[in-house]
């Protein structure tokens, strides 16, 4: 579907028309251009690879190298395919702006949201905790509590909730209103937050 990708900048707030305080998320699409142009033909189905960014020419493959320099663009930081582009309208080098979106548009944003290293259960998974400090309880507030049986199955089911690593994971969240676009800056603002750190790589899709 028709998309962009761009960096997440940080949350602020802007003020609307009739008053009202909303809190948005400022994404800065940058320079995202065509790399390369899927077809039915040759692929079997239609779409754009756009490339948003640029990386250091050490850390691209001989064969990819030759390829962006043929096109005259810089190696992408991040390659990603776009489906229901009109194909027909674009060819690779060219560069695809914010105006193919509009203000009060509703899109989906999807990132790499925030890694937040090994967590108990109680953050991860929302747990209680094993109740309060009697009844024979030491220091374990914050304890999963039992995970097993005991004579059958006589093991730990799989897919049991434990403690683990928490975040670093592909989340979308939809449903966003995008609030104000400034075009000269490349920047779209959406209503909430969305997932990621500062500075991470996000994707647009209507």
């Amino acid at each position: 579907m028709p998309g962009l990708i761009g960096i997440k900048k940080g949350m602020t707030n802007i003020f609307t028309d009739d008053g009202k305080l909303i809190p948005v998320s400022v994404i800065e699409t940058g320079t995202c251009y065509v790399y390369k142009i899927r077809t039915i033909e040759k692929d079997g189905y239609e779409a754009i690879q756009m490339g948003f960014g640029s990386k250091k020419e050490k850390k691209v493959n001989k064969a990819q190298l030759k390829e962006y320099k043929n096109l005259k663009l810089n190696p992408p930081r991040k390659l990603k395919e776009f489906r229901n582009f009109d194909v027909n309208t674009v060819k690779p080098g060219d560069e695809i702006k914010v105006d193919i979106f509009s203000e009060g548009d509703v899109v989906k944003v999807s990132g790499i949201s925030k890694g937040k290293g090994f967590q108990g259960v109680m953050r991860r998974h929302g747990f209680s905790g094993v109740g309060g400090a009697t009844h024979g309880q030491k220091d374990r507030l914050r304890h999963p509590g039992s995970i097993g049986q005991s004579s059958y199955p006589s093991r730990v089911l799989k897919g049991t909730k434990m403690a683990g690593r928490m975040g670093g994971d592909q989340v979308t969240t939809k449903g966003l209103k995008i609030i104000k676009i400034i075009e000269d800056k490349n920047i779209i603002m959406v209503k909430g937050a969305i997932p990621g750190a500062v500075n991470s790589i996000v994707e647009i899709n209507k």
